[in-house]
């Protein structure tokens, strides 16, 4: 029986594309009392926690089942402001993290192109950035997390006590139990702004010549790539690359508070725009802008992390954009030996009039020892599209490429991957779900895209 402290209301619920919304009961879980509590209430459909929704597809979905409100546990429980270190709730997101720290010279170690993404978000999907080449991906700098088992026990994991299930629950998408708390390892940094080198590409080889050659020499590089461009233009890009300023460089940049950080939000667009808005035509035009306003090459910008990090995070509810019908988010990693996957992948979306204006390249590290984790060494490309009639066609094509190149996409992201598929793109499956049932024997935690891709 539910407890009934437990505060429940059916809610139905969507990722952030927008394209397949189920109904759950969502669970407001305050403590970790009632956090355990109601993973022992799960009825036969499970339970699932869910961050702050930015998951692209059916992540954190449960249809008929329980959804647990991450937010609804935040806050910071302590900080060792030495070490730059942060034992944080699992409820508590990237954006209070930046706004409570940043002035205090300590920078989130990994942040995707968004900040409003939760510790315990991060922990499931792995979270990587434009960092990844250097630092890695967000579980390598989890120093310890608390997380509640299916039996509804608590348990202290870390890379040295139980590291089996430690890294199960790294990129297992929230999978393996509820992350009630975690301690993480902050970045020092010399101020909060950026120092970001620009260079404009006339096509795709331009750009990864410059990436492969040169990425070692920043902390964090990302390339936006325009996917309408065709012929010799094919690919032509913006590639943006940089390192946080130090102090002395803010002031003399004439920023006279140099750990000043305030992020602006503008107002929500209403959810009204018809689907069909962002089509090739608005698209090109989009792109055609943006590719033209960047400078050919500019060194020593002086940006704010909001800028160069989270220029999205500008637009609330940015997704409504692409009206009702919603969007696909794909992305996928590849070796680096596989640039032919990317070309290939880039020329068959622009010969198919796949229309994207977020379309961002990235070179990845060396992967961690997470089963589930994402990010391989080599290749990443994600991107946004509308959904249209044949795009299932073409990007089930393009999933083989990167299945034969031994690459993989993001589960984080994912809406409609052969479930067959899995095991090739993540061949330590297995291993992972032996772990995983060894701590949920009754299979508790499960969501519409564990059932979807039959993870467990």
């Amino acid at each position: 029986m539910r407890g009934p402290e437990l505060e429940i209301e059916s809610k139905l619920l969507g990722g952030w594309g927008r394209t397949s919304p189920t109904l759950s009961d969502l669970v407001h879980a305050r403590t970790s009392e009632q956090v355990v509590q109601a993973v022992q209430s799960a009825n036969g459909r499970g339970i699932i926690p869910r961050g702050l929704g930015r998951g692209y597809g059916d992540c954190a979905q449960n249809a008929g089942g329980l959804v647990l409100d991450g937010p609804a546990h935040s806050g910071i429980i302590e900080v060792d402001l030495e070490r730059s270190q942060v034992r944080a709730l699992a409820g508590t997101s990237l954006d209070e993290l930046m706004k409570w720290f940043v002035p205090l010279g300590m920078f989130v170690p990994v942040t995707p192109g968004t900040r409003s993404v939760t510790v315990g978000g991060a922990i499931a999907a792995d979270i990587h950035g434009k960092n990844h080449h250097i630092k890695g991906s967000w579980g390598s700098h989890v120093l310890s997390l608390r997380l509640v088992d299916g039996f509804g026990a608590i348990r202290e994991l870390s890379p040295s006590q139980e590291p089996e299930l430690f890294w199960a629950t790294i990129g297992g998408m929230g999978l393996t139990g509820i992350v009630v708390d975690a301690t993480i390892q902050m970045t020092p940094i010399g101020s909060s702004f950026v120092v970001v080198d620009t260079d404009r590409t006339d096509d795709l080889d331009g750009v990864m010549t410059l990436m492969r050659e040169g990425d070692e020499y920043y902390d964090y590089s990302v390339a936006w790539i325009d996917l309408i461009a065709t012929g010799a233009h094919m690919g032509r890009s913006i590639l943006e690359r940089g390192r946080f300023a130090t102090r002395e460089e803010a002031l003399a940049a004439g920023r006279a508070d140099p750990y000043k950080y305030s992020p602006h939000q503008l107002i929500s667009p209403p959810d009204l725009f018809p689907s069909g808005l962002l089509n090739r035509l608005t698209i090109r035009a989009f792109n055609e802008l943006w590719y033209r306003k960047a400078p050919k090459l500019k060194r020593d910008h002086i940006s704010s992390i909001e800028a160069f990090f989270h220029p999205l995070d500008m637009i609330e509810d940015w997704n409504r954009l692409y009206g009702q019908r919603g969007f696909l988010q794909w992305q996928f990693a590849v070796p680096d030996e596989a640039t032919d996957v990317v070309r290939t992948t880039v020329e068959r979306l622009s010969a198919a009039g796949a229309s994207s204006f977020l379309a961002v390249l990235k070179r990845f590290g060396p992967g961690n020892v997470a089963p589930l984790s994402f990010p391989t060494k080599g290749w990443t490309l994600a991107l946004d599209i509308p959904v249209a009639a044949d795009l299932d066609r073409l990007l089930d094509e393009l999933d083989e490429l990167v299945v034969a190149a031994e690459g993989r996409v993001y589960l984080a992201k994912d809406s409609r991957v052969r479930p067959e598929l899995v095991p090739e793109m993540y061949p330590r499956l297995d291993e992972w779900r032996q772990v995983r049932n060894a701590a949920d024997p009754e299979g508790r935690f499960c969501s519409d895209m564990s059932r979807r891709l039959n993870l467990i």
